[in-house]
């Protein structure tokens, strides 16, 4: 199985006030894996952004000037299949595992070892990956769910105004996607049109 490079790919953006914590995070997100690589240094710019793009990987540095972060990673694990690593103060970590960890949220305490901010990144990716496929096969289903339903109708139809049965219904469709080289599902759509 060849696997497209794009797949190995993740965006990220990092929601965090700090230089010095913006530039030991980079060393771990490379631009060979990682792009695009957005950076927001509080929860207001990081909402703004998220309207208008996803990420596949989302990293708070807790606390931010606007808020702690901790509902922003919530929300985002809750709604969508990104990957959230949060970084929270040593002090209150075990209060914001308890609080985070029903969604999903990923969490550290600072200071993190370089080690264990790497295998955290690359947990992630994982995640992120199985979720991708989930994704597609989610949307695979859907797409033959749709072609099932739009086909039913235009069988459907010729059973009404042609008064066919199913069976003879099913192999006309059949008959005139061979026939044209066409797929059932144009075939039910152009039956649609013709007699919906």
């Amino acid at each position: 199985m060849i696997l497209d490079l794009r797949e190995h790919l993740f965006s990220v953006l990092v929601v965090s006030a700090s230089e010095k914590f913006n530039s030991s995070i980079a060393e771990f997100i490379p631009k060979s894996r990682f792009t695009p690589v957005t950076y927001a240094d509080n929860i207001a710019a990081a909402k703004r952004v998220l309207i208008d793009n996803s990420f596949d990987i989302v990293i708070v540095n807790s606390p931010l000037p606007d808020e702690n972060g901790i509902d922003l990673a919530i929300d985002l694990c809750a709604d969508t299949n990104t990957g959230v690593l949060l970084f929270s103060r040593s002090d209150i970590y075990e209060i914001i595992v308890d609080k985070v960890m029903p969604y999903g949220v990923l969490t550290l305490s600072k200071p993190a070892s370089s080690k264990l901010v790497l295998q955290s990144v690359n947990i992630l990716c994982s995640v992120r990956q199985k979720m991708k496929r989930i994704e597609k096969k989610t949307v695979s289903i859907e797409e033959k769910m749709k072609e099932i339903r739009i086909v039913n109708r235009a069988k459907w139809l010729l059973i009404d105004e042609l008064k066919m049965s199913e069976e003879d219904a099913h192999k006309y469709i059949e008959k005139q996607a061979m026939d044209n080289c066409e797929t059932k599902r144009a075939v039910s759509e152009r039956i649609i049109r013709n007699y919906g």
